[in-house]
């Protein structure tokens, strides 16, 4: 099956929608029969999550073949809302999710229609503006998605470990031990979570988070059977692994 990956949305649903548009034409001269694979961090810093969340859901409600993984800045709203004393572990500030300024708290709870007070306004705003379909559906996203060419998480996996015994944590917040480690991790993996300047591959890991929070482009990859390409506007542009990366890594490319 052909597989299409998008990198961090941050509620940039206009981005959202035209990297769906691209992967559509690109799938359909091929024969269509292909699946989507979104790595994470759909909410926060964009003006539109709320949007971003309709279109998934609804697409998936639909039968599309959409997969939606879980990023660090999904986990913020809907422990909010269940526990509103809630801070994320991953963190290392220790400050809650409202009390950030650049974590995007705001603009997520905007696109509700709820504007940030006090903690106890804003947690009773919420559980009146947000549907609690929706916080279910965040909360029960899928951490990884694996497919013979390479593993999807959002952030990395801890080097070594059984993808079964992977954390949580991890899976949505690891950046040291993974981002730094060269060995061959039996499969390719895909992530985002870190931003890059353009999608890159560095033998074991592709990172395909180019910043669409921060103004960049929302990417999008494509696995398949004549290998691994960025779809660009005007079309593919094959993505090559560096030189002397593991053998295997390259393999699953």
């Amino acid at each position: 099956m052909r597989t299409y990956a998008i990198g961090d949305i941050h509620g940039r649903l206009e981005l959202l929608l035209r990297a769906h548009e691209r992967i559509a034409r690109d799938d359909a001269a091929r024969g269509g029969a292909s699946q989507v694979v979104h790595v994470g961090d759909l909410l926060d810093r964009g003006p539109d999550s709320r949007g971003v969340v309709d279109y998934l859901m609804r697409g998936q409600a639909e039968g599309r073949p959409w997969i939606v993984l879980k990023g660090n800045h999904d986990r913020f709203l809907p422990r909010f809302a269940a526990q509103p004393g809630w801070i994320d572990p991953g963190l290392t500030s220790g400050r809650h999710w409202l009390d950030h300024t650049t974590l995007g708290a705001a603009e997520t709870l905007a696109s509700y229609g709820v504007e940030v007070g006090d903690h106890a306004r804003t947690h009773a705003a919420v559980l009146r503006a947000v549907p609690q379909a929706q916080l279910d559906w965040l909360e029960a996203l899928p951490l990884w998605h694996l497919i013979p060419q390479a593993l999807f998480v959002h952030a990395g996996i801890r080097p070594g470990i059984d993808l079964a015994r992977q954390t949580a944590q991890d899976l949505v917040w690891i950046r040291k031990g993974f981002l730094d480690h060269a060995g061959d991790h039996g499969v390719l993996v895909v992530h985002g979570h870190t931003v890059v300047d353009r999608v890159t591959h560095f033998g074991n890991r592709l990172a395909v988070d180019t910043g669409a929070a921060y103004g960049g482009p929302l990417s999008v990859v494509v696995f398949d059977e004549t290998g691994l390409h960025l779809l660009a506007e005007d079309g593919r542009e094959p993505i090559v692994p560096p030189q002397g990366c593991g053998r295997a890594a390259i393999a699953q490319a």
